[in-house]
């Protein structure tokens, strides 16, 4: 694929190649200020560039976008629309694809799946078994892992802790301390906060407000 071509993908490119390369595994392209090993895979279609580090097996195909100061390797897979940028790390198995976005500084590892217009940032770790899909954003301190689900709307913040099989969605919010884990269950306009514990097969829903220990 031409340079005119990529840039009809990525219209964030500037308009001429110089400075650029074509990688050797896959043909994506790749800034010269960028690293990616030659056991990573880059597709025709993705790009890598800023200060990014693609290695290992690491996959990078579709119109994924890697940038800034991201990491990417083991046996990472980014694919679809997604963009990885800042200081983030992806690795491990973990997939993110489709309009996925991961920036700042945060980590996604293990056997993770993020995708539909989910949105890891800030000192956020997702990570385990963990999916995060939707709309659904992740953000602060937080740590989603073991296998939990957050999707649809909701938003997990602060120093919040969503782990085991909890589940939470809809416009549910997790923020502060609160530590959600077990088979509990949060969703409607839900929000959990404070330094509660959620766990068992507890269910919050509908406009509940709860701080304390449920």
């Amino acid at each position: 694929m031409n340079w005119n071509d990529i840039r009809e993908i990525h219209s964030c490119l500037p308009e001429t190649s110089k400075g650029w390369h074509q990688h050797s595994n896959g043909g994506g392209w790749v800034q010269d200020t960028a690293l990616v090993s030659d056991t990573a895979h880059v597709s025709e279609t993705a790009c890598v560039y800023g200060y990014a580090y693609v290695s290992e097996n690491a996959r990078v195909y579709e119109n994924a976008i890697i940038s800034g100061n991201a990491r990417v390797y083991e046996n990472a897979r980014v694919y679809g629309h997604a963009h990885i940028y800042g200081t983030t790390l992806v690795y491990g198995h973990a997939h993110v694809y489709e309009n996925a976005i991961i920036y700042e500084n945060a980590r996604v590892y293990g056997n993770v799946h993020v995708y539909g217009n989910a949105i890891i940032s800030g000192n956020a770790h997702v990570y385990e078994n963990a999916r995060v899909y939707g709309h659904a954003h992740v953000y602060g301190h937080t740590r989603v892992f073991g296998n939990a689900r957050v999707y649809e709307n909701a938003r997990i913040y602060g120093y919040a802790l969503v782990s085991g099989n909890a589940i939470i969605y809809e416009n549910a919010f997790i923020s502060e301390n609160a530590w959600i884990y077990g088979y509990a269950r949060i969703y409607g306009h839900a929000h959990v906060y404070g330094t509660t514990r959620v766990c068992g097969t507890v269910r919050i829903y509908e406009h509940t407000y709860v701080s304390g220990t449920a």
